[in-house]
């Protein structure tokens, strides 16, 4: 029988959870295990979705106007793996991925330009939402009346923890592009902000205070892995990942029904608590073997089969000034974007 080694409560916050301590969001590696595992030992494990729980199954997006970015993302974990050591890779099998029982629904948000904004917050600057309900591998929306389609269920991170070393070189490169950013919005980067922190088993204890200022954001990927949102690490898919401390201290969460190639409103996954069953084995000194300076990944063999596609093409032309820009992707990436949602507009759909 499988063991499920965390379990949360959808019906209540991060921290009345029924087993105190079992998530964390931020990256450091003082943050202790709450659970460990063999290699080679097949685990479930439950998420809440990546706010905890603070948006609502309603037709009110102002949980999503309000929602408190700080307390993001929710992960569950740490997780220690036997024998794992610096400089070993991490082998993590998806087994199976699904919704909590009860709780087959999920939402799309896109966030406020004063609270979070979105890559397109220029042209959709105000909070938006919309409600979905899962039917087996399938999704509909009241809010989009006549859409149905087949899902791809991924976790939007899964990482190690990070060596001391590797945590200040984060928190000093992420600083440094803040500083010449000059208040961008979308910002380029969140720095460390004990506001909102939570630390796992930590919490109520001498060290809590100091690893809640000094922990990592959840918001980008990193060399441990995180923030990937790549939706094709789905059931059956492999990544492996650098080890930077004893046991390894795998975490995971922001669990999608579905999601692109990205998430140009900053929620544009269809965002879900669920469950999910893995598998680690382990390589030792699998940095140096596979040369590895961030994780790698098969994907795995489960996808929606869609035999036709309308792909909009995207340029190097600002789309309000007619400026040629050379080599943007993301100018290019935005111009695409805003062809689609035009194209969409044609057919009694809103921008948003």
């Amino acid at each position: 029988m499988v063991k499920t080694i965390i379990s949360v409560d959808v019906k209540k916050s991060v921290r009345n959870q029924p087993i105190p301590g079992l998530l964390h969001n931020r990256w450091h590696p003082d943050i202790p295990a709450v659970a460990t595992v063999a290699e080679n030992e097949v685990f479930r494990v439950e998420c809440l979705d990546w706010t905890g729980g603070q948006i609502r199954n309603d037709d009110d997006a102002r949980d999503i106007l309000e929602v408190d970015l700080s307390q993001i993302h929710n992960l569950s974990g740490p997780i220690a793996v036997e024998g794992a050591e610096p400089g070993d890779a991490l082998e993590v099998e998806i087994l199976e991925i699904q919704p909590l029982n009860g709780e087959e629904w999920g939402y799309t948000g896109i966030f406020d330009k004063d609270n979070g904004a979105s890559f397109l917050h220029d042209l959709f600057p105000k909070a938006t939402k919309a409600i979905w309900d899962f039917h087996g591998i399938y999704a509909t929306s009241r809010h989009l009346p006549g859409i149905k389609f087949a899902g791809l269920i991924h976790p939007g991170i899964l990482g190690t923890a990070p060596s001391r070393e590797l945590l200040d070189t984060w928190n000093k490169r992420e600083q440094e592009i803040i500083d010449s950013s000059n208040n961008r919005l979308p910002p380029v980067a969140f720095p460390p902000n004990k506001n909102g922190a939570f630390v796992g088993k930590l919490e109520g204890s001498n060290d809590a205070e100091k690893v809640k200022r000094e922990g990592a954001r959840t918001i980008p990927p990193r060399e441990n892995g995180g923030n990937c949102d790549i939706k094709n690490l789905s059931r059956g898919a492999k990544i492996w990942y650098p080890v930077y401390v004893s046991g390894a201290n795998l975490s995971i969460g922001d669990l999608h029904f579905s999601q692109g190639d990205g998430e140009i409103t900053f929620c544009g996954g269809i965002e879900m608590s669920g469950v999910v069953t893995l598998r680690t084995r382990l390589l030792k000194n699998g940095i140096k073997l596979l040369a590895m300076k961030n994780p790698i990944f098969i994907p795995g063999p489960v996808e929606p089969k869609f035999s036709k596609y309308i792909t909009f093409q995207g340029i190097n032309v600002d789309e309000k000034s007619g400026k040629q820009h050379y080599l943007d992707a993301t100018m290019a990436y935005r111009h695409a974007c805003i062809n689609c949602i035009e194209y969409f507009k044609k057919f009694g759909y809103t921008g948003e």
